[in-house]
């Protein structure tokens, strides 16, 4: 089974780039993807209902920003778009699919670089999952993956001293993923690899794309028990269409 997670930086705008030859091209089992940008009113029946697949879509209230979608060529036993609390559930930024192996959480965390009170709400959200996830039973095998906007190490980014005090590299944010793994899950793509200048992320208005200056941000983590059904994870750098690009895990 391949899964895929890409934030597309709007699902209107990649269609237009070739989306779903994309997507038939790789024809990953599933495909997670963040920042829609997109009711579901505003997309075309080819993309709700792509050949071979069952789509799941999370917008936001606010059009033209943030939501989620699956793309899952099995039909999920159940699919759920919310946290159940309204303050972070407004924004569209959760789909939980519950397969007979696994559960998959896509998910596209709050960027807190705006203003404070966007990073005190990224703050809020990422602790509310976290006990989402704390008091989830150690036996559920759950796969985590998406846009966390926050690099994890110095390895995670071109210039980690540079950015030291900009969101996204903050000891706070650095530290809830710390905290994530203390509750045993696994950043699969740095399980398997250990080398620097891998980013998932690049700002377009520096064009640093073209220069590799970016930032992995991007991730897949599975609890401690289902590592061992993985057997590979991958960054897809050179796919292009969104600022960011896709990674891909492979489970036995």
């Amino acid at each position: 089974m391949k899964i895929l997670s890409w934030n597309v930086n709007g699902i209107r705008a990649m269609q237009k780039k070739g989306f779903l030859d994309w997507l038939y091209k790789e024809s990953p089992d599933i495909l997670c993807i963040q920042e829609t940008k997109a009711q579901k009113e505003q997309l075309t029946t080819d993309l709700i209902n792509p050949t071979d697949y069952y789509t799941y879509w999370n917008s936001a209230e606010r059009k033209g920003y943030s939501g989620v979608a699956i793309f899952s060529k099995t039909k999920p036993l159940l699919v759920e778009n919310n946290l159940g609390i309204n303050r972070f559930d407004v924004e569209g930024r959760v789909i939980i699919a519950h397969y007979p192996e696994f559960t998959l959480y896509n998910i596209y965390f709050p960027n807190g670089r705006a203003r404070e009170e966007r990073l005190e709400y990224k703050m809020d959200f990422n602790e509310e999952l976290l006990s989402h996830f704390q008091n989830i039973s150690d036996e559920k095998k759950i796969i985590l993956c998406g846009d966390l906007n926050t690099a994890h190490k110095e390895i995670d980014l071109a210039r980690p001293k540079e950015n030291s005090k900009v969101s996204g590299f903050l000891p706070m944010e650095r530290n809830w993923i710390d905290r994530l793994e203390s509750e045993n899950f696994v950043d699969v793509f740095r399980f398997y690899n250990s080398e620097p200048e891998n980013y998932t992320y690049w700002d377009t208005i520096t064009r640093a794309r073209e220069r590799n200056v970016g930032w992995r941000i991007d991730y897949f983590f599975v609890k401690a028990n289902f590592l061992s059904e993985i057997s590979n994870a991958s960054i897809m750098a050179d796919v292009m269409g969104s600022d960011h690009c896709p990674i891909s895990i492979n489970i036995e």
